[in-house]
């Protein structure tokens, strides 16, 4: 037995929920922005990941009208800050609806440290801040698809191995159903096939 749903016979909001509850675990996009005014912004976003390889490109989705939307089209540039769970207390406290004028960092006491290559301060304790020049906006239903360039990659020396970010060590926070959280769990190795056949 099986239930099936008929997006258009459910509210956008119910649809919303059914997808959100499936499509996971969904990474999150630590979005900082400026306004056009000065005011940091930081808020999660869990439509989130890599739309190019070569240009590097990341892409997120604005569910909605969203500060982050407006300030990265005004300044053309943003920041995805990567945080573990460690975090999870401020990564879900920006997420509260602060008026624009309201700085998140300022109002969940969230450390700033400045960027290399962009006039956006990243997450000081974020060990990943990808650094990100506009590239496109895709309106898509009730959505904006923001597509930015990455211009540099802040790689925090404490999770890498080889030279390569591990896993284990960044211990990414995901986005599930409701009120969900989750952590990596379990890191499976298992080499891609080298030949069809």
């Amino acid at each position: 037995m099986r239930t099936e749903y008929d997006p258009d016979r459910m509210s956008g909001r119910g649809f919303y929920r059914l997808l959100t509850s499936v499509v996971l675990p969904r990474p999150i996009a630590w979005v900082s922005s400026v306004s056009a005014d000065g005011v940091d912004n930081v808020a999660p976003h869990s439509f989130f990941n890599v739309a190019a390889a070569n240009p590097p490109i990341i892409q997120f989705s604005s569910i909605g009208e969203k500060d982050s939307l407006h300030n990265i089209e005004a300044t053309g540039e943003f920041v995805v800050n990567f945080a573990g769970h460690g975090m999870l207390d401020e990564i879900n406290a920006s997420s509260a609806p602060y008026p624009p004028g309201i700085s998140e960092f300022d109002a969940v006491g969230i450390e700033r440290a400045a960027s290399s290559r962009v006039n956006v301060p990243r997450v000081a304790r974020a060990v990943v801040a990808l650094e990100c020049r506009l590239h496109s906006v895709l309106p898509l239903g009730d959505s904006r698809v923001v597509f930015g360039t990455v211009v540099c990659a802040s790689v925090d020396d404490s999770v890498l191995v080889d030279g390569r970010p591990d896993a284990e060590l960044l211990q990414p926070l995901a986005r599930l159903g409701g009120n969900e959280w989750s952590t990596l769990g379990e890191v499976i190795r298992l080499d891609r096939p080298k030949s069809a056949g």
